[in-house]
């Protein structure tokens, strides 16, 4: 059982080596397909042909299912949990136990959720990350957790949160220049991909304390807070939000797969939201530089060089890598 010093250590390990860390945990996975040459694993279904527009896909909500507990011999003694150790020792800014949709089956466009907690997928993924960094210090020579997972792409295995990553595109008919933005994630700030490259906005698909379930609902809350800085969101009237509204009638959103990352095993829908120019303008001229959670770049030429760049140079976490290199590969169905 490790001191709370050493944890530490192995969690100052595992923050600065993030990236590194998940392209070498992806080699774990030989089997494992991958998304588009990236490292982001994925199960054959989730990933379609082509773009599917967000509204042909369905959702439902059961009954959550029961996981086995999974082994914590990396805890520090009176720790019951990871959350709970990054709560007293290590706790980013950002950091509540919130209930979420957890995913429990994708079959033909359809996704069936149960309810979860944010922190269930700390407890297992975050560890798991961990115990791999602690294993690449020589804390330990075995991968438990991680083998007690088995599959990261079941979502029987293990409690599955689902992120919902969008690349945001701004498209200018009338020239066919496309800008997309990135965030990074400042490790101060967050739990999770800490000092790497996303896409914005991400947001765990969750209610916003209301009981509403939908994705997209989730992700206009996630544009709002991310590239304007609007404070939380909690009961909008969607319908008579002109935010919403305006929104929902500009942007072209599609659905281009899903993918587990393979240190963390974090579960991303890849989405792609596309708006013209004169429409973005006015619904983002007072985008922000910074917001909770990181810095917002400014606007990136979506070119090849771009793409090349941040799916395979910079320290891009594994679903914005596969979002980008997805998005690049359907960009005409796409613009």
């Amino acid at each position: 059982m490790p001191t709370s010093r050493q944890w530490l250590e192995v969690r100052a390990h595992l923050l600065e080596h993030r990236h590194a860390l998940a392209l070498k945990a992806a080699g774990e996975y030989p089997d494992v397909p991958k998304v588009a040459g990236t490292p982001l694993l994925t199960a054959p279904h989730w990933t379609p042909a082509e773009p599917v527009p967000l509204a042909d896909l369905s959702l439902s909500l059961e009954t959550s299912a029961e996981f086995p507990a999974f082994p914590s011999g990396l805890l520090p003694d009176g720790f019951r949990s990871y959350s709970a150790a990054m709560a007293a020792l290590a706790a980013p800014a950002v950091f509540e136990n919130r209930e979420t949709y957890r995913l429990l089956g994708f079959t033909d466009r359809h996704l069936t959720f149960g309810l979860g907690s944010y922190f269930d997928g700390i407890d297992v993924g975050e560890a798991c990350a961990h115990e791999y960094a602690a294993r690449e210090l020589g804390h330990t020579g075995e991968l438990s957790l991680r083998a007690a997972v088995g599959d990261p792409c079941d979502p029987a295995n293990r409690p599955a949160n689902v992120a919902v990553s969008t690349l945001t595109i701004r498209h200018d008919s009338a020239t066919g220049d496309a800008t997309f933005f990135l965030h990074w994630r400042d490790p101060k700030r967050v739990g999770h991909a800490g000092g790497m490259y996303q896409v914005l906005p991400v947001g765990v698909f969750q209610s916003a304390g209301d009981g509403d379930f939908s994705l997209w609902h989730s992700m206009i809350r996630e544009f709002a807070e991310e590239l304007l800085g609007v404070p939380e969101i909690h009961g909008a009237d969607y319908a008579n939000w002109p935010f919403a509204r305006e929104l929902t009638a500009a942007a072209r959103v599609s659905y281009l797969g899903m993918g587990v990352d393979p240190l963390t095993f974090a579960t991303d829908m890849l989405t792609v939201a596309v708006i013209e120019a004169e429409r973005f303008d006015a619904l983002f001229g007072d985008l922000v530089s910074h917001n909770d959670e990181g810095r917002v770049l400014k606007g990136l030429p979506f070119t090849a060089e771009n793409v090349e760049r941040f799916v395979h140079r910079e320290p891009t976490q594994a679903a914005g890598a596969a979002l980008l290199s997805l998005a690049w590969q359907h960009r005409e169905s796409l613009l």
